[in-house]
């Protein structure tokens, strides 16, 4: 409509600029035509007859309209604008060759049986309109770019998609060429790790607009999507996991659908999960353990639906290292009692956890538990830092602060912020406010409020999981599926004698309980401090739990509970050497980052080390790569490898200085091809308007990309011309005079004038 009322369409007026092309002086054009509007006005105002004054002034407004529209056409007003010059310049055109190609349409059509129509000489009167204009050149793309002559190149199996280096490439490749443009033919999939923000800065400093077509449908229905998963990336063997997985969906609201863990083909849980309304995402969370040593490849998957139209994205895995290592704990006891037996049994069978217990039974005099040799605490409490850091963990029971000198307080609060260790403080009568505990440097590192000490406190309490202890491994006591709230209202209550309710900004409370004055009594909460975890178990006699009469003897839910609590209290407690990949997972020819962070004995970042990483491909071969320091962060080094085979890495790094050891660690890395073109699968339009809209260009879609050649040489680079179209002949000026005229004669018909 409006190209039929004004010539040309509106990228036309976008780009020009309005102009006079009538001979002569302007301003003599503009005095004449005020002569007329006089003679005009006066013509009406000297008329004599039964026109009122306000019929005279209407009319007299009209005509002078009508007078005006003829001048403006006798000015002829030209549309000043450059384009293109034809056949001089050239044209990138960017096809998008991943995976997400391949996807039908709600029409049951491919995305790629477009770009078959547009590239296809002889069948595209699009692709002639521009060969006739321009000299084209065609590339593919996915996780990097090429040259190619034409669809015949394009295989539509690459696994990621990087549009940046996608638009870096074409515009380097043509930097020395006229370019008119570029021509982005992608249903707008970026699963880069690569901004898009400098590729278009430098398109907009070399002047090159791309013009994007987005292809496929803007929403896939029906259909369901997994979220990312997030677990650890090691555990300890027979420890518990809760995951929480996000499950998005399309044209599937309110259907109840199984989510299924399995690993080796071995499930290990299944939930029932009801979807939430249309695109609304729902958090399903699944319980299980991992009681096998190794590298487990654990897979999350629903099972396709009726009528689902992508089903690769039904499923996640993730990589987790199940590892049989033993953890040492150092568990110091002011006082006898019988905590201090019951922990200990409960771990006993536990390879994996080690309880050295030291319990103060009189002035200067110790109990020793579990020790490795017979030096091992002979003088008590560690007193130094490398005594004290040989441990994973630390347990504080019923013990007043007063026991420990300030270098010994100072030194348990840097076993948390500097060695990353994990601190559990126990309740007792010498715990917290009531043992002195206020006002140390130990106080900072406690996740809960110390009150005003109440020595005469003391409150029965039954135990019940916040909502965030609900998904916390440390209390499930041992359930598999469901809520584990049933297994702690069938524990008797217990007693706690330090008034706490309130938790630090920033800690969590885990497990809270009625207390007598109405408030909330905090039992179990955590929070991180520095590079480690603090936690806070309030009660004095967990092991009613497992000694009351009212708990049936196979009821397993104490030793249960203090062996996952234990367990998350060394969980992720970081070593003297940590090594992280930068990919879960990689593809063959993927380069893959290592970091290493390397500390010595006191957990001060080493920078002179001597970090060599070993790479066991899955059939065997080994190779070693160096790391180097990264200078921009102490103790960090990294190195650089490119997986050739599909299959299983074992990646191991160690590092040493002056020719001693300092420590190694190791993961695992498995290279296959990636799923991730298939979710997220609708036709990312807002990318694709940012990227044209951004660099002078503009979007299309299918239905509208045959004004794609017509645009680029009125919005293009290159080589221009300048032109001048008329406009003194537009519909539009047309339609205004005859309809000014009919106004006037229907005003006079009107008012009984004629």
């Amino acid at each position: 409509m409006f190209e039929f009322l004004f010539k040309y369409r509106p990228v036309y007026f976008e780009q020009g600029h309005l102009a006079l092309g009538a001979p002569g002086s302007v301003r003599l054009w503009l005095v004449a035509a005020a002569v007329l509007g006089a003679i005009a006005v006066a013509t009406y105002t000297m008329a004599r007859g039964r026109a009122r004054v306000a019929d005279r002034a209407v009319m007299a407004a009209l005509r002078v309209l009508l007078l005006g529209v003829l001048l403006l056409c006798l000015l002829r007003p030209v549309l000043v604008l450059s384009t293109v010059a034809p056949q001089q310049n050239f044209v990138g055109v960017l096809v998008d060759d991943s995976r997400s190609m391949q996807l039908q349409n709600e029409d049951g059509t491919r995305r790629s049986n477009f770009v078959t129509r547009l590239l296809t000489p002889g069948q595209s009167e699009l692709l002639q309109k521009l060969s006739d204009r321009f000299t084209l050149r065609f590339f593919r793309f996915s996780s990097s770019a090429s040259r190619i002559d034409g669809p015949g190149g394009l295989t539509y199996d690459g696994t990621h998609t990087d549009l940046a280096g996608a638009l870096d490439a074409a515009r380097q490749a043509l930097s020395g060429l006229p370019l008119a443009g570029l021509v982005m033919i992608t249903d707008g999939a970026d699963n880069a790790d690569r901004p898009l923000t400098d590729a278009l800065v430098s398109l907009q400093a070399a002047g090159v607009p791309v013009f994007t077509v987005g292809v496929g449908d803007e929403e896939v229905s029906p259909d369901i999507e997994l979220g990312r998963v997030e677990v650890p990336r090691s555990i300890l063997t027979g420890s518990a996991l809760v995951v929480d997985v996000v499950v998005t969906q399309t044209g599937m609201h309110r259907t109840t659908v199984p989510l299924i863990v399995e690993s080796d083909e071995r499930i290990l849980a299944q939930e029932s999960v009801t979807l939430g309304s249309e695109g609304e995402p729902v958090v399903a969370r699944v319980r299980f353990h991992l009681d096998e040593p190794g590298p487990r490849r654990i897979r999350f998957r629903i099972p396709a639906q009726p009528g689902e139209r992508v089903e690769r994205n039904n499923a996640r895995q993730v990589q987790i290292d199940v590892r049989s290592e033993r953890e040492k704990i150092l568990y110091f006891e002011g006082e006898p009692r019988f905590q201090v037996k019951f922990m200990r049994r409960a771990v006993e069978d536990d390879d994996n956890i080690q309880l050295v217990v030291l319990q103060r039974t009189a002035q200067s005099k110790f109990l020793r538990l579990d020790v490795d040799s017979a030096d091992e605490l002979a003088g008590g409490f560690p007193r130094t830092r490398a005594e004290l850091d040989r441990y994973r963990g630390l347990v504080l029971g019923s013990v007043e602060a007063s026991f420990f000198t300030h270098d010994q307080l100072q030194m348990i609060a840097d076993f948390v912020s500097d060695r990353g260790g994990g601190v559990l403080f126990l309740g007792g009568h010498n715990a917290f406010a009531e043992g002195g505990w206020a006002g140390t440097p130990v106080e900072e590192v406690m996740p809960v409020v110390l009150g005003r000490s109440d020595p005469k406190f003391l409150a029965e309490v039954q135990v019940a999981p916040t909502p965030a202890g609900l998904a916390h491994p440390a209390v499930q006591l041992g359930a598999q599926d469901g809520d584990p709230s049933e297994r702690w209202k069938a524990l008797p209550p217990i007693t706690v004698v330090n008034r706490i309710s309130e938790v630090k900004p920033g800690a969590t409370a885990l497990l809270t309980a009625p207390a007598p004055d109405g408030d909330r009594q905090v039992i179990l909460a955590h929070q991180r401090y520095g590079r480690g975890k603090a936690l806070a178990f309030i009660p004095q006699d967990s092991w009613l739990w497992q000694m009351s009469a009212d708990v049936p003897l196979d009821n397993q839910s104490f030793e249960t509970f203090w062996q996952q609590m234990l367990r998350w209290l060394v969980d992720g407690v970081p070593r003297p050497v940590t090594l992280t990949l930068d990919h879960e997972h990689a593809e063959r020819g993927e380069s893959v980052r290592l970091t290493a962070s390397v500390v010595d004995s006191s957990y001060l970042a080493v920078d002179d080390a001597t970090v060599l990483a070993r790479i066991t491909s899955p059939s065997g071969v080994v190779s070693e790569v160096p790391a180097d320091w990264t200078v921009d962060r102490d103790g960090e080094y990294v190195a650089q490898f490119v997986p050739s085979e599909e299959g299983e890495y074992e990646v191991q790094v160690s590092a040493a200085r002056d020719g001693r050891v300092l420590g190694s660690d190791a993961t695992y890395l498995r290279t296959a091809p990636s799923d991730d073109e298939f979710f997220s699968a609708g036709r990312r339009t807002r990318t694709l308007d940012r990227i044209a809209e951004e660099t002078g260009g503009r979007f299309y879609t299918p239905e509208t990309v045959a004004s794609l050649p017509e645009d680029i040489s009125v919005t293009g680079a290159g080589v221009t011309l300048v032109e001048e179209k008329d406009l003194w002949d537009m519909p539009a000026l047309f339609i205004l005079v005859v309809l000014l005229m009919g106004v006037e004669w229907g005003y006079r018909r009107t008012r009984g004038l004629v």
